[in-house]
């Protein structure tokens, strides 16, 4: 969508914080010997607490309120009674809608982060941060839409990491899933689109330390890479404008990355 009005701006922000609320509550609580199902509900709970539904199960029926992903699974992971174990590189989407709006951030992390001494993932972890924030900050109206990817794959490069190259970013704000449908994590020369002011966009990279491709599981939605890979996904939903973009998915309290 592109902004029109300040109130939407503010309608926005309403549920850009409640996501990255979420978001924020999932990751304290997520621990070993935890359902992916039992995190999910909690997840519900926290947005039905906030009058927001959420977006995957109002757009596309998914069988569940948020994405949670484990180890090799890399997107789109459906809520089960597998159990999360420490050492887990987990991720969790959150998207929702209130009023007509729409937001959508995630993040991935380890289970045990404090008595874990896996380098790798951790830095997997850091590195995708910087590479969301290089792809966010490249962001200006009347610019190609191609710098967002230049500046992550630039940030994979230095850090030695492989970028999934068929997850991107995408518009949000009216629906889940908007133009542009698809923004690539890398740089794509060919890609003559523009930024255009109050366009609301997302920008979330998805490093490897190896992987360059997701597949899509037989259940029709998780989407994983080869099983000794791991990939990180960090997400915000922002605001295109003449300056810095402004970020909405901001949580009121907590930090996530």
């Amino acid at each position: 969508m592109i902004i029109k009005t300040d109130k939407e701006i503010i309608k926005l922000q309403k549920i850009g914080t409640i996501v990255a609320d979420t978001l924020v509550y999932m990751k304290n609580l997520a621990c070993a010997g935890m359902t992916t199902l039992e995190l999910d509900e909690l997840g519900l709970e926290f947005l039905k607490k906030n009058n927001a539904k959420s977006a995957p199960q109002l757009m596309y029926n998914f069988p569940g309120a948020t994405c949670i992903s484990i180890n090799h699974q890399v997107a789109h992971g459906i809520p089960s009674n597998k159990k999360i174990k420490a050492g887990d590189l987990i991720n969790i989407d959150v998207s929702a809608e209130l009023d007509g709006y729409f937001a959508d951030t995630g993040g991935s992390f380890i289970i045990d982060d404090e008595n874990n001494n896996d380098l790798n993932l951790i830095n997997l972890c850091k590195a995708t941060i910087e590479a969301m924030y290089a792809g966010i900050y490249s962001v200006k109206s009347g610019s190609k839409i191609s710098n967002i990817g230049f500046a992550i794959e630039k940030v994979a490069k230095e850090k030695n990491l492989t970028i999934i190259e068929n997850l991107g970013s995408h518009g949000v704000g009216l629906s889940l899933h908007e133009e542009p449908k698809f923004i690539a994590p890398y740089f794509d020369k060919n890609d003559r689109r523009i930024l255009q002011n109050g366009q609301v966009i997302t920008v979330e990279p998805f490093l490897s330390n190896g992987a360059k491709y997701a597949k899509e599981d037989k259940d029709g939605w998780t989407l994983f890479i080869e099983k000794n890979k791991r990939a990180a996904q960090f997400e915000h939903s922002i605001i295109v404008t003449e300056n810095e973009p402004i970020i909405l998915t901001i949580p009121s309290h907590g930090k996530f990355f």
